[in-house]
Formats: structure tokens, C-alpha cells, sequence
């Protein structure tokens, strides 16, 4: 998948919001044709919504709320309940494999990394489950995203609704906005409801979405694996116990670095924020467009070209993210390497794991949808290869005790060049840390060492003064 196809707006049918149809359809409900025009297919197609009938049944039903009761707040129950009508059911999936397959995972990262278990056990979950958990954290990830995308579409209408029709448009600014939210708040609960249907674990996307007690040791959806392994030449309990190995490393990492999640959820929600809508291209482009042609106007919206440059702020944003995903991608995929070197296929699923990734995984392809945010960590293969040169030289505990820290993490120059990295941590050649005065001086002061009893006290063990 290339960048343009993760656009907003592109082909796919949730790849993003038609802004200037959605315009046009939010002017003629002003002009007083909403009942003609508020159609819900059309509107469904202008927001890059699903064309499932539950879907449309919830969007209508939700277009009739937001003008008879309008809000300046989105109503995010709406995205709640077309998430879980879009998830379906999954009842029939076999857990069995999976809850076989955590206590073996378990012991083999146990050998593979210092991190150790989470204190909840893992378990499995359905479709349904996985949007009751995830919600919330979509829904904060994509209100800064609804609230550019309101506010530019109000701005846009204001400066070319003509000046008869101003105290029309300020007197019916709510219903608009409510409107807008609640389209945006369909696509959401949709694009959730589809990711349910692909995801195989709990942190599948890099980031860890459940929120809750209890949920902290990772979770796995059977039905999303046994979709995953269709067309590999592998034993499906094989596949589950590979999968099951990369979540439980996932869910230990998240789980000992406390402050990871909200560094990552707070360089997306940066990024959204700065989100905001060229409407001046949208002019720009609409004088040239030949209506009779929609391949035309296709070929824009898949490009991106009515979204902006990133700010300086969204791209600093964007390779913390960048940058961060790759570290914990690469960490993870060389502690499943180590701990399932004595599993058969795991070259095999590893691959198409990778592959996977490569093609643009479900997660990114939300990302991409919602925001125009491009999630893939695209130095990851270098970020795994530092990590595996850490552990050659300094061995796990150091790479580990890596996380410890924000400050002390691997920068994204590092991950290109490790040796930057070998050299600002102190390991030698010979994978001997060097020896800080501070740290050895702590140690003795810890150890009693220094006390005045000790060996190293003032006097030696003769009582003669130290010469002079």
C-alpha cells in the first residue's frame, strides 16, 4: 500500500470524507431541500461511511436526532452502536488454542526477555468485546480530528454562502455542527466495527486500546487468527501460540513501562489537533473539475491534495510516533524471534506477519482514514537490528532496562546508526559496560562498603593512619 492509497478520500469505502459533497449537501439542508436531498446513501458516500444497510439504518437515525436536537458536543454513543451493529458476532470461534497456548507463551518469554508476567491473565475475546474495550480510546483519539473537520466545513460554508443567507447560517450553526459530528461519529463506530473483524489481539496496532481492569495481560481474538492463518501451510494451534507469544510481549512491555501508552496516545492526539481542511484548494480545484468525469474527482480526493502540508508541530509529532512504533515493533519482534526459536514455522509465520505489516496493517489503515496519520514504522527492521546488536553486547537485561526511562530510550539517529547508541550506553567491544564513578560510588554507599566499620573506611585494618 502506498502513501496515496492511505489518503482520506481514497477508494477504499471508509478511506475518508468527500468534504466538498458533504458541503454542498449541508448547504441545501440550509436552503430548506433537506428533505430531498438528505438522502442517506448520499450522505453515507460523501462521508466515506460503509454502505451497510445497518449501517445507513444507524446514520439516518442518527441525522434525525442531531437536527431535531442539536449539540455543539458530538453524541459518541452513536460511534458506540455503530461499532457494535458493524462487529457482528463471532460466537462459534474455538478458544481452545488459545487458552492452550498462554502458559506455554508465557514460559518461553520468561528465557527471552526480563520483563516478566502480567499480573492479569490472558484471555480471550470476541468481536463484540474488542469494541467494548477499544472504543474509548478511539473515540479520544478522533475528537480532535471531528472537531477540525466541523469547524473547517462551517468555515468553508460561511465564506461562500451568499450574504441573504448569513443569519440563516448563524441561526442554524448548532444543527450543522451536530450534524457533522454525527456523521463523523458514524464513520468512526464503522471503521472500529470493520477492524474488528481483522484484528487478531488486543495489541494488534501497536498501541494498546482496551481500557479497563483486568484486560492489562493482553487478550486474543480466535476468530481474527483463524482468518489470519487461512492459506498458511501451518497448524492453526502453531499459528495461535506465535501470535500468542508476540501479544503476551506486547502486553508485558506496556504493562512494566508505565509511561509508554500515554506517550504514544499523546503524539497522536498532537498530531490530530493540528489537523485542518484547505479550503482554499477546494475552491482551487472545484473551478477545473469536470463534473462529467468522477474519475477526476477521485484521482484528488485519493491523492491528498486538498489536505495541507504537515506543520512543523504535526511533523515532530509524527516522528516521535514514527520513531516510538518502530522501537516497540522492533523490540517485540526479536523477543518472539528468541522465544519461539523451538516452535516449527515460526520463520514461516514471522514472515507473513511482516508482510502483513508491509501491505499496511488494520490499524494503519484507520489511522489513515480518520486523520490522513501514517502509522507505519517504517525503520523497523533497523530498530530490530539495534535492539539484537544491544543484545549481543550488553545481553537482555541491558536492552530491557532500556525502557526504563523516556530519557534514556533509543532515538531515531540511533536506531540508524547503533553504534551511537553502544557508545552513549558504555558498552565496549567486548560487551563490558565501562565503568561510571557515580554509578560505582552509589553502588559502594548501598553495599555498607563506605561505612566506617567497612574495608574502605579512613583507617585500614592495622588502625595506621593513611599516609600523607
Amino acid at each position: 500500500m502506498n502513501n496515496d492509497d492511505m489518503q482520506p478520500g481514497g477508494p477504499d469505502e471508509s478511506s475518508g470524507p468527500n468534504f466538498e459533497e458533504l458541503q454542498r449537501l449541508l448547504q441545501n439542508m440550509l436552503s430548506g431541500q433537506q428533505d430531498a436531498e438528505l438522502d442517506p446513501t448520499v450522505l453515507a458516500k460523501a462521508a466515506g461511511i460503509s454502505a451497510d444497510p445497518a449501517v445507513l439504518g444507524a446514520l439516518f437515525s442518527t441525522l434525525r436526532g442531531a437536527m431535531s436536537n442539536p449539540s455543539d458536543k458530538i453524541d459518541w454513543s452513536v460511534a458506540r452502536r455503530t461499532a457494535l451493529d458493524a462487529a457482528g458476532g463471532d460466537a462459534g470461534a474455538d478458544a481452545g488454542p488459545a487458552n492452550r497456548a498462554f502458559p506455554l507463551a508465557s514460559l518461553w518469554l520468561d528465557e527471552a526477555t526480563e520483563l516478566g508476567p502480567v499480573s492479569d491473565s490472558p484471555r480471550t475475546v470476541n468481536r463484540i468485546e474488542w469494541v467494548q474495550r477499544s472504543i474509548d480510546t478511539w473515540i479520544s483519539l478522533a475528537e480532535p480530528v471531528a472537531e477540525s473537520v466541523s469547524q473547517a466545513l462551517m468555515n468553508s460554508m460561511s465564506t461562500q454562502m451568499p450574504e441573504e443567507m448569513a443569519a440563516a447560517l448563524q441561526q442554524a450553526s448548532p444543527m450543522l455542527r451536530s450534524v457533522g459530528g454525527a456523521l463523523f461519529a458514524v464513520q468512526l463506530g464503522s471503521i472500529v466495527g470493520q477492524l474488528s473483524g481483522e484484528v487478531v489481539s488486543a495489541g494488534d496496532i501497536g498501541i494498546p486500546l482496551f481500557e479497563g481492569a483486568g484486560y492489562e495481560g493482553g487478550a486474543l481474538l480466535p476468530s481474527g487468527i483463524a482468518k489470519f492463518a487461512e492459506g498458511l501451510d501451518q497448524d492453526l494451534e502453531a499459528v495461535t501460540l506465535y501470535l500468542a507469544v508476540r501479544e503476551l510481549a506486547h502486553a508485558r512491555l506496556f504493562r512494566h513501562t508505565k509511561w509508554l501508552r500515554l506517550h504514544l496516545l499523546t503524539a497522536i492526539t498532537d498530531y490530530a489537533r493540528g489537523i485542518h481542511i484547505d479550503t482554499d484548494r477546494i475552491e482551487e480545484f472545484s473551478r477545473d473539475l469536470d463534473p462529467s468525469q468522477p474519475d477526476q474527482i477521485q484521482e484528488i480526493l485519493a491523492s491528498g491534495a486538498l489536505f495541507p502540508p504537515k506543520t512543523p508541530s504535526q511533523e515532530a509529532a509524527h516522528e516521535r510516533l514514527e520513531t516510538m512504533l518502530a522501537l516497540i515493533e522492533g523490540w517485540v519482534d526479536i523477543v518472539t524471534e528468541d522465544a519461539t526459536s523451538r516452535l516449527p514455522g515460526a520463520g514461516a509465520i514471522a514472515e507473513m506477519v511482516r508482510r502483513r505489516r508491509a501491505t499496511g496493517g488494520p490499524g494503519e489503515r484507520a489511522f489513515a482514514a480518520l486523520a490522513g496519520l501514517e502509522l507505519r514504522p517504517r525503520r523497523l527492521r533497523e530498530a530490530a537490528a539495534m535492539w539484537r546488536a544491544v543484545v549481543d553486547r550488553g545481553g537482555i537485561a541491558t536492552r530491557d532496562g532500556l525502557w526504563s526511562h523516556p530519557d534514556i530510550m533509543p532515538t531515531a539517529e540511533e536506531i540508524d546508526a547503533p553504534d551511537l547508541l553502544l557508545t552513549r550506553i558504555g558498552l565496549l567491544g567486548d560487551g563490558t559496560p565501562e565503568s561510571d564513578p557515580f554509578d560505582d560510588e552509589l553502588r559502594k554507599l548501598l553495599s555498607g562498603e563506605n561505612s566506617a566499620d567497612g574495608p574502605d573506611s579512613t583507617g585500614d585494618s592495622s588502625g595506621d593512619s593513611p599516609a600523607t
